[in-house]
């Protein structure tokens, strides 16, 4: 059973994912658990304020260090950590390697940033691993969170009904993007089905699968590539 507690200021976030699809049924046969903490819970003004202004001036609000100093000491005296993650820009970027190691963990716990971020002491007390979804900007350290855990959720041994499909994804096997797939009808709107998929030699449709993957992971490479 691998243990997720994510701390945040928005916890009704969590509530509709975490109980849809692969996540639940996770949940449901005991490989997976998820704890999600309110801030505010742990705020120790009378108001239950967890943000504030930044030091030196500047737009917007900053996620004062209190809440998350005692939520996670709390945490911290019941049980050990493998992983305290905080999702920053400026942090590793994420990949399937990653999830990949972090699927071995036993517990993991992620700080989510909200408003302009978290006060940075958190991150100098307690964080071992900061990691980063991309070059973009979310309101918030929620939406990262969900990634990282979906992603390492399905890794499960006996989370996914066919246990070949997470050993097939793209990036699980030579960081390679998978080939393009299909189903029946094998011609809809004038579109037909690649004829090498529909002889059953396994042999030959697994060649294709290969050049397609080659092919299409070139593709990718040069996108990325001039995107840099």
């Amino acid at each position: 059973m691998i243990r997720f507690d994510v701390l945040t200021a928005v916890p009704d976030f969590f509530l509709s994912p975490l109980n849809t699809s692969i996540l639940k049924i996770a949940s449901e046969k005991n490989l997976a658990e998820y704890h999600i903490h309110n801030l505010r819970d742990y705020s120790n003004n009378k108001h239950k304020q967890i943000d504030d202004k930044m030091y030196g001036g500047g737009a917007g609000m900053v996620l004062k260090p209190e809440p998350f100093f005692e939520c996670i000491k709390k945490l911290r005296s019941e049980r050990d950590y493998d992983a305290i993650i905080i999702t920053d820009p400026g942090g590793k970027i994420y990949d399937q390697k990653l999830a990949v190691e972090l699927s071995l963990k036993k517990n993991i716990m992620i700080l989510s940033g909200h408003y302009k971020g978290i006060d940075n002491r958190v991150k100098d007390k307690f964080v071992t691993d900061e990691i980063s979804v991309g070059n973009v900007i979310l309101t918030g350290g929620e939406i990262p969170a969900l990634m990282i855990i979906d992603s390492v959720v399905r890794l499960i041994p006996g989370v996914l009904h066919n246990s070949e499909s997470a050993l097939h994804d793209s990036f699980q096997v030579g960081n390679n993007i998978e080939a393009p797939c299909y189903t029946r009808p094998a011609e809809y709107d004038g579109m037909k089905v690649p004829e090498v998929l529909l002889k059953g030699n396994h042999q030959e449709i697994e060649k294709w699968r290969q050049e397609q993957s080659e092919l299409r992971t070139r593709i990718w490479e040069k996108i990325n590539r001039m995107e840099l």
